[in-house]
């Protein structure tokens, strides 16, 4: 996990750098207004429903779901993130936390609708995502749905294509989920569906086995 002092420095300006990216159909954020998008329909089938945002960052999917009449708790481990977040829901139960870490103990016993996670968690290794995905269906209601929107890809190969293509702006110091990996990791535990929005982007849907 990257400092939060780094974080802190990019509140100001992330937005702007994923807009362009995107525009441009670039790696890394090609593809994240519509990602984001069906994550919000997604969630917004059940409005109002409970919302735990991992990584929320500046806000910009979760305000969207506040103001819509969600109930949105957000854990980020930056403080300036987290004040860019704040601004934008007053109302909103949000917690600084390094997730790499898990969740905090307040959320102990706390059952949501949908746990969402928007390019974040590949700042962790994939140790770490698969010990806090399992961690998250315990807080998961029955018909709910864990939903990671991030820089990701269904199988090695299409890794390997977009770290080719990308030559030297290729972040190697990032984590970034292969959906087939995920499948060996955690297939025998819960339901698992890929849906890639761009050559570097998708959701990966999360649901309890019944």
């Amino acid at each position: 996990m990257r400092d939060s002092t780094e974080f802190d420095l990019w509140a100001d300006s992330y937005e702007n750098e994923v807009e362009t990216s995107d525009s441009n159909g670039e790696y890394p954020f090609a593809g994240y207004k519509k990602l984001m998008s069906a994550i919000y329909d997604e969630v917004m089938k059940k409005c109002p429903a409970r919302a735990l945002d991992i990584g929320i960052g500046t806000g910009a999917l979760a305000a969207k779901l506040y103001k819509a009449g969600n109930d949105v708790t957000g854990i980020d481990f930056s403080a300036e993130m987290l004040k860019v977040s704040g601004e934008r829901m007053p109302g909103a139960r949000l917690i600084r936390h390094d997730f790499s870490e898990g969740l905090p103990a307040c959320l102990n016993g706390e059952i949501f609708d949908f746990i969402i996670s928007t390019y974040a968690l590949h700042h962790i290794t994939d140790k770490q995502k698969v010990r806090l995905i399992k961690l998250l269906l315990g807080h998961l209601a029955k018909d709910g749905k864990i939903l990671i929107g991030d820089i990701s890809f269904p199988d090695r190969e299409s890794l390997e294509i977009c770290k080719n293509s990308c030559g030297s702006d290729w972040d190697g110091e990032e984590h970034y989920s292969v959906f087939s990996d995920l499948c060996e990791f955690l297939g025998d535990e819960c339901n698992l569906i890929y849906y890639s929005f761009s050559h570097c982007a998708g959701i990966t849907e999360i649901s309890r086995k019944i």
